[in-house]
């Protein structure tokens, strides 16, 4: 099966490259090996070094595994948690604008 290609325009794939820096941080702070990491999250090595390096075409389920291996997990829950553009919209609407 052909993988899809994802298109990501490079300022939000900055975004990705700055996550995938964050967690080889994370990793190297504790002082695991990819191997260690990869072999505790479920995954193979390559897919750990498509993660670091912020790659778009893996899985958010095996972001998710590398993140708790990290015990990071619940940094997860601040992903869109503050939707200051949704409550502008909602307010908007609530005052009749």
């Amino acid at each position: 099966m052909k993988s899809k290609k994802h298109i990501i325009f490079p300022k939000h794939q900055k975004i990705l490259d700055v996550l995938g820096e964050n967690i080889r941080l994370a990793r190297k702070r504790r002082k695991f090996t990819a191997l260690q990491v990869s072999e505790r999250a479920g995954i193979d090595r390559g897919t750990l070094s498509n993660i670091e390096k912020g790659s778009p075409s893996v899985s958010l389920g095996a972001y998710f595994n590398v993140l708790r291996v990290l015990n990071l997990q619940d940094d997860v829950y601040k992903i869109a948690a503050d939707d200051l553009f949704g409550r502008k919209l909602q307010d908007l609407k609530l005052l009749g604008k």
